[in-house]
């Protein structure tokens, strides 16, 4: 899952990049409004976390302008303003939710998973399709109850899938998922983390929509690998 991190403290920036990335997170750093318009259309973000006292304004401006556009992208606005009616404020400003420093970084990556749980219309933590089961929070994977090794990245793409199961995704959508925006990323390299899921988890997981992009298979598609059932 893409993150954009809107946050001007550089201390604070590298705390929560380093935890979030231990969370299979990938997250995309800039520190003032300007750095984040132009972010925002770059690269597709699942939710962002956004501080309110930036150099060139207040995080809110730039929420307000967004919703105001059109833009639904989960925000997590994360400031050191904590009064009642800066939260209140925030709130009411398109916030999806108001976390104050100091804050627990565990907090932080609970909110965040349940606002990506929230977006995606799903009541639990876990997520499942058929016999294949996700947990978001362990970071594991397991076909009827058997559980499937996959890579850092592979598991990333397939959690990218499972919060939109009905939708095509394009390759940037998906690559905008498994890399930041500095991030050197070789041209086949969707292609290869596509094979490795289908290899692992059925040929027919993950459909190509000719000219459009990806997305999940039914869920009779999921079939577990020879190679997994004899780990």
């Amino acid at each position: 899952m893409h993150v954009l991190l809107i946050e001007d403290d550089a201390l604070v920036a590298s705390g929560i990049r380093a935890g979030l990335t231990v969370h299979d997170f990938v997250v995309d750093h800039v520190e003032t409004l300007a750095e984040a318009r132009s972010a925002m259309e770059a690269v597709s973000s699942d939710v962002v976390i956004l501080d309110r006292g930036l150099p060139d304004g207040d995080g809110l401006t730039l929420l307000e302008e967004w919703r105001a556009a059109g833009v639904n992208t989960p925000v997590l606005v994360l400031t050191a303003r904590d009064t009642v009616p800066d939260r209140v404020a925030g709130l009411h400003g398109g916030a999806d939710d108001y976390l104050t420093k100091p804050f627990d970084l565990d907090e932080l990556v609970a909110r965040l998973q349940a606002l990506l749980r929230r977006a995606a219309g799903r009541p639990r933590t876990l997520v499942e399709h058929g016999p294949l089961c996700l947990d978001p929070v362990a970071r594991e994977v397991s076909v009827d109850g058997r559980p499937v090794a996959l890579s850092r990245r592979e598991l990333v793409l397939l959690e990218t899938f499972l919060q939109s199961p009905r939708s095509v995704l394009s390759a940037d959508q998906l690559k905008d998922s498994l890399y930041g925006m500095n991030d050197e990323v070789e041209s086949n390299a969707l292609n290869v983390h596509i094979h490795h899921l289908r290899r692992k988890l059925g040929s027919r997981v993950i459909e190509t929509v000719r000219g459009l992009g990806y997305r999940l298979g039914k869920t009779s598609a999921v079939v577990l690998s020879t190679d997994d059932e004899a780990r």
